[in-house]
């Protein structure tokens, strides 16, 4: 087999640990050749019949693991779901309904099945416990093996996930962006596969699949997608799918991605202007968005000034709200990184920033059963009581 390259060698030979590093590699596809001079309504139906194949970097499908990957359901929002938004429309795609219960599903699916194509068996990622419980699931279902190096502090849920996957646990004492040098330095000793995000380009490609999904079940491109931002990868793939789309002539515009990440964890939206990269460690109880040195800064930067992308950052306390109010009202319970998708949509509408009459998304990235420690603080666990009318009536009189 060929080696396998991960970041432009050029790029990356000056890289340091401590600042994103550069060379995240694009796939590059004949756009020409997929058209074959044919109407974009013609592409689209083509496309579509081949699952966008010629948008992938696989050869088959059949290399696509044995599980729905994707196809996750856009709820449109109103009186009728608890979630009246006055003047804009708001819908919510939720990628927990993946497999692993994650949108990382999408790039661990992918980058699975190239190993595959590719005669490859042992595939390695770090991660703060979604990507690495996505990939330990889509290993399992794949027949391959998957070593997944996480913080030790990392939820107790996702390691369980990891775990019962059949998958090898390394928990490091450190955080993330030391689990994810381990993991480089073990890939490049063992030749194990690097699922890793912004590291294997294509995590990108395989998050992209959101945008075409996003395309069929509107019918039209969003005016605003609102993207949980740690390392900027989801945030990417999601504007790679719409270009995509665009250099096909399919569409006619982009949508705005509005970058959304933790006070807490902002080092890839305070970092956009012209100085010097700073970077401040990370606290927040959205673990999934808890980056100290984002991986796919330079690319995700490049995507935000190119399209006119925007930011907001919104505090630990603006997530929680959000993951609550959107429990109570959606019956949807997302983690704090995808309820921070939430959060950033409620402070633009609060702020005026949001035209009438707009088609905004929300993506919602993961299960909040992913974590449950992080909604402890806004939850009270009852008392229990004996099992009798008269004990059971002060309860349910306190709750009427």
């Amino acid at each position: 087999m060929n080696e396998v390259i991960y970041l432009c060698p050029a790029c990356s030979a000056s890289n340091r640990t401590d600042l994103p590093p550069r060379g995240v590699l694009k796939t590059v596809y004949s756009y020409p050749e997929i058209r074959k001079g044919r109407s974009p309504v013609v592409v689209l139906e083509k496309l579509r019949e081949e699952s966008y194949l010629p948008l992938l970097p696989l050869h088959d499908m059949n290399s696509w693991p044995a599980l729905r990957i994707g196809k996750t359901p856009l709820y449109r929002t109103g009186p009728h779901m608890g979630l009246t938004v006055k003047g804009v429309e708001l819908f919510l795609k939720d990628d927990s309904q993946n497999p692993t219960f994650s949108f990382k599903d999408r790039a661990s699916a992918l980058v699975s099945a190239w190993a595959k194509e590719h005669g490859i068996h042992t595939l390695v990622a770090a991660s703060t416990g979604n990507a690495g419980s996505s990939l330990a699931g889509i290993c399992a279902a794949q027949r391959q093996e998957a070593f997944i190096i996480v913080p030790a502090a990392a939820p107790l849920a996702k390691l369980t996930q990891i775990l019962m996957y059949g998958a090898t646990l390394i928990p490091v004492k450190g955080t993330y962006d030391d689990a994810f040098n381990l993991s480089v330095r073990v890939s490049e000793r063992y030749g194990f596969y690097n699922r890793n995000t912004a590291f294997n380009p294509l995590t990108i490609e395989g998050k992209k699949t959101v945008s075409f999904e996003l395309l069929e079940q509107l019918g039209r491109v969003p005016d605003r997608i609102f993207v949980p931002v740690g390392d900027g990868v989801i945030y990417s793939g999601v504007c790679r799918g719409f270009e995509d789309l665009l250099e096909l002539g399919i569409i006619d515009r982009m949508p705005i991605l509005v970058a959304v990440q933790s006070a807490g964890s902002a080092n890839l939206v305070s970092n956009l202007g012209p100085d010097s990269f700073r970077a401040i460690p990370s606290n927040t109880i959205a673990d999934s968005i808890s980056v100290d040195v984002p991986r796919c800064f330079h690319m995700t930067a490049a995507f935000i000034r190119k399209y006119k992308g925007e930011t907001v950052t919104v505090s630990d306390g603006e997530i929680l709200e959000a993951s609550g109010l959107l429990a109570r009202s959606s019956g949807l319970f997302a983690e704090p990184a995808a309820a921070a998708a939430y959060a950033g949509f409620r402070k633009e509408m609060s702020s005026g920033n949001l035209v009438d009459g707009s088609i905004n998304v929300v993506l919602l990235t993961g299960s909040g059963l992913k974590d449950l420690a992080a909604v402890r603080p806004v939850i009270r666990m009852p008392e229990a009581v004996e099992p009798s009318l008269e004990a059971a009536t002060p309860v349910i009189e306190s709750g009427l």
